[in-house]
């Protein structure tokens, strides 16, 4: 059977991850192995310059874990290094406490978790839902629902290789589900208010990250699009990150650069 290590950025104790585990034990192994805090917003961090260790836990339902205290990204090297009794033949990462639509992937420990088991040759998968402070849900229902998203998506996986160096990004809205789209990354802006100046006991300035909400351009073909529209959105991510068509472009106008006369190849 095939063996899935669930792994998150919001710690081995969310209700997310187990949500996730207890979904993806119908159809496989699963074996979890995550962070021991929350690392949100993470990205692909990794440890180098101090030494790793996992102890065993026991999450809410009672069965066996265990917990790192490394980044999200090393929880899955350690797991495909074989850190952890078994290596995994895929990785799910989630339930995320928070869509991870458009640019923010790119801040995301969750969708890290994806990319990293992808560089280390397995399936990689990326599953969030709503961050349910922001919205009006059933937070338990909708975990139930991601994990039921995920399962599918993973049986078809299972049946169906991802294309080289290519990850799922799937996101599971909040509201009542109209189906399934499948879609490209979306447009979302953060304004310069993110940046909020405070004051510490002594009058000294300091700084708090992230206080503005994003701004979406509505794209019904897009991730953000159709969240809002209470569509599931599964994007598939490339870690090829090239823009070949400005390369073609860049290529055709040469010399574009040079240096002390050297031509661009």
């Amino acid at each position: 059977m095939t063996t899935i290590l669930v792994t998150n950025d919001d710690g081995v104790f969310s209700p997310g991850l187990l949500a996730l585990k207890q979904a993806l034990t119908s159809i496989a192994d699963v074996m979890v192995l995550a962070p021991e805090r929350n690392w949100s917003a993470s990205s692909h961090i990794k440890t180098m310059h101090k030494p790793l260790r996992i102890q065993k836990v026991t999450l809410a339902d009672g069965s066996v874990a265990y917990s790192s205290s490394g980044s999200p990204t090393d929880c899955v090297a350690l797991a495909m290094g074989g850190a952890v009794e078994i290596i995994p033949d895929m990785v799910v990462a989630g339930v995320n406490a928070g869509y991870n639509l458009g640019i923010d992937v790119t801040y995301s420990g969750t969708v890290a978790c994806a990319m990293e088991a992808v560089i280390k040759g397995a399936p990689g998968i990326a599953v969030s839902a709503s961050f349910f402070e922001e919205e009006d849900a059933d937070a338990a229902a909708v975990r139930r629902r991601a994990g039921e998203v995920a399962c599918a998506i993973v049986q078809y996986v299972m049946r169906n290789a991802l294309p080289e160096y290519t990850l799922l990004n799937v996101n599971v809205p909040a509201s009542p589900l109209a189906g399934v789209r499948l879609t490209r990354m979306g447009r979302r802006h953060y304004d310069a208010s993110e940046v909020e100046q405070r004051r510490d006991p002594y009058g000294r300035p300091y700084y708090w990250l992230g206080g503005s909400r994003p701004v979406d351009e509505e794209d019904p073909d897009t991730d953000v699009g159709a969240i809002r529209h209470g569509y599931v959105s599964v994007t598939p991510i490339s870690l090829d990150m090239t823009h070949y068509a400005f390369l073609e472009a860049l290529r055709a106008k040469q010399p574009a650069f040079s240096l002390d006369g050297i031509g661009v190849k």
